[in-house]
């Protein structure tokens, strides 16, 4: 029995992807009852080097379809993907999410997610969840129950095991009120590991964990110019469910609410705001801490034990507008990490737009760092004390006549770094400038596009120095009146220096034509070509005896299919039919004679072309 078929059918059975997204329920009466459309396509690529270490294969071929049935609004789309390059089939995950909406109302279920306070819960669950946010009263709450991350148990004797992973679940409940200028909302979420979800063998390796987290979100207006807002949070973070529960009485006193235990840790995070607003200013001063190990089940990472205060302010007088950044940061809250590091970041960005086409942009990004002591003292010949400045400008200028649209830019970007040790012999200062200038054309009466553009970067640091020149010409221009073929070229040249290994050349080039059959068939065709020298940066030098090339072609179509569609017409058309919906499909005869007789009047009115 060959047993191909059945194994094909079981690929594209699992391959099946059925997903249904959000659908608000009161205007479902008003959607399209059936719509059901795909494609099918290919793609073949050769690629061949002269190194003997491709990236790629020498041959692949690549199968794949999809199928989309969306009823009522609710979309399901399935598909399959074969790639026949020796490797294996590949498919998307089955999962089903929904998240209907009537009124005020929003139910999830499925892979979903909901809005938190950032210190207690921004990940996804896979569960069910129930959200109202009224439009008159400002009223909002909304809870949700799921699992954050499915369980990896993996086997104790495998050499090759993955990482162990507790099944983790989470619950959390938010209720808010009040508007866009002043409101109030109160954030619960809990998490829990489950002990039994991975084997036994694990539970010394891997601490199961839980959590629970509070965190508080509001913000007033001070009158029509000022506010005031702030984001709390606090955490109590238990790092082992098996460590045992102290007996004291405060212990007994929360034990209903949450098992205190010794590996038990509480810790809090916020950050407040002052805020003013203006027609042509704003500006706002802010404070941010987060005590160390501060810890919630409910997002993925936080950077924890620092501290920072800043303001940012901006102007805007009609088209020139300017902004600014001060943040002073500091770490070591708790003062038992062994050094300090303070900090301070600082930029200044303007742009200014003028009616002649021209655009000016400039900006200067910067941060200091410097190490104190803290456990311990930082021995002055390897303390941290680093500046890094950048600055940039960036002018483009665009204009048009009656023959061509022109477009041209320039950017220029200078960056410094600088050990500032007393005892740094200066390994680590680095300089860099990059500039480049771009041109772009489009000449009307051939309907033709042209760019250039050329990019320089120089870099030099300790004894070193490396730089790289990029020019590139790219033309792009669409044949046939009904432009259904197109084509593209682009060259380019890359040139590096290396001190003391002189200068090296790269070369390359990639045509491209695309071609569209009655409107439904699509073909495409690329290949390119690259010749370079390796390149070895450690040792810095070049190794000219080593050039070698690149080419890659590939070939691909695409047919994309609408095999049913029952649309609703609106209340004009169906008197002026008598007809509540209409059906059409590509594969009827008359859909077929349409496509033809279309191509047929496009040859016949199009001619020679200029």
């Amino acid at each position: 029995m060959n047993k191909r078929p059945i194994i094909l059918l079981l690929s594209i059975l699992l391959s099946v992807t059925a997903r249904m997204a959000a659908q608000d329920i009161a205007s479902i009466a008003k959607s399209d009852p059936l719509i059901i459309s795909g494609a099918i396509g290919t793609q073949n690529t050769f690629y061949h080097t002269s190194n003997g270490m491709g990236y790629a294969s020498p041959l692949s071929t690549s199968l794949y379809a999809n199928l989309n049935i969306n009823v009522y609004g609710i979309s399901m789309p399935f598909s399959f993907y074969y790639t026949g390059d020796n490797t294996s089939f590949s498919y998307p995950r089955f999962s089903f999410n929904i998240s209907p909406t009537y009124k005020g109302w929003t139910l999830h279920l499925g892979q979903r997610s909901m809005s938190f306070s950032p210190y207690t819960f921004t990940m996804p669950f896979n569960g069910v969840g129930i959200e109202y946010r009224s439009q008159k009263a400002g009223l909002r709450f909304g809870a949700f129950y799921g699992d954050l991350r499915k369980a990896v148990n993996a086997d104790p004797e495998d050499p090759s095991a993955r990482a162990p992973m507790y099944r983790r679940t989470g619950m959390g409940v938010k209720v808010g009120y009040g508007t866009s200028r002043s409101y109030l909302d109160l954030y619960v979420f809990r998490g829990k590991d489950h002990l039994n979800s991975i084997d036994d063998y694990w539970h010394d390796q891997i601490f199961a964990q839980e959590n629970v987290a509070v965190g508080l979100r509001g913000r007033l207006a001070l009158g029509s110019h000022f506010s005031f807002s702030g984001n709390f949070g606090t955490s109590v973070f238990t790092t082992d469910l098996r460590s045992t529960v102290p007996e004291v009485d405060l212990v007994d006193k929360y034990n209903e609410y949450y098992d205190i235990r010794f590996s038990t840790l509480a810790r809090f995070a916020g950050d407040v705001s002052l805020n003013t607003n203006w027609k042509h200013f704003s500006a706002s001063l802010y404070y941010r801490l987060i005590q160390p190990d501060y810890t919630s089940l409910g997002v993925s990472y936080i950077t924890n034990n620092y501290q920072s205060l800043g303001v940012n302010a901006g102007t805007n007088l009609g088209r020139f507008s300017l902004n600014g950044n001060l943040t002073a940061q500091s770490d070591n809250l708790d003062g038992d990490q062994l050094y300090t590091t303070r900090g301070y970041v600082y930029s200044l960005n303007a742009s200014l737009p003028l009616d002649c086409g021209l655009n000016l942009t400039a900006g200067y990004n910067g941060y200091t760092q410097r190490q104190y002591d803290g456990a311990a003292v930082v021995p002055d010949s390897i303390r941290i004390h680093r500046t890094t400045s950048s600055f940039s400008f960036s002018p483009s200028y665009e204009f048009t006549n009656t023959y061509t649209n022109n477009n041209i830019s320039i950017s220029a970007n200078y960056t410094r770094n600088d050990d500032l040790n007393p005892y740094a012999t200066g390994e680590s200062d680095v300089q860099t400038l990059a500039v480049g200038a771009g041109y772009s054309l489009s000449v009307i009466p051939i309907e033709t596009n042209f760019s250039f553009n050329y990019s320089h970067q120089q870099s030099e640091g300790y004894n070193s120095q490396y730089s790289t020149d990029i020019y590139s010409l790219s033309s792009s221009r669409a044949f046939l009146e009904s432009r259904a073929l197109s084509a593209t070229l682009t060259l380019s040249l890359i040139s590096n220096t290396m001190s003391g290994s002189g200068r090296n050349t790269s070369m390359g080039g990639n045509i491209g034509l695309g071609y569209t059959f009655r409107e439904v068939h699509s073909f495409s065709f690329s290949a390119s070509y690259n010749r370079y020298v390796n390149t070895n940066i450690v040792e810095e030098i070049y190794l000219p005896s080593s050039r070698y090339s690149d080419i890659m072609c590939s070939l691909s179509y695409n047919y994309t299919f609408n095999a049913i569609s029952i649309k609703r017409q609106t209340e004009e058309k169906a008197k002026e039919n008598k007809k509540k919906y209409t059906i059409t499909s590509d594969f009827t005869k008359a859909a077929r004679e349409e496509r033809r007789l279309k191509a047929l009047e496009k040859r016949k009115l199009g001619g020679p072309r200029k």
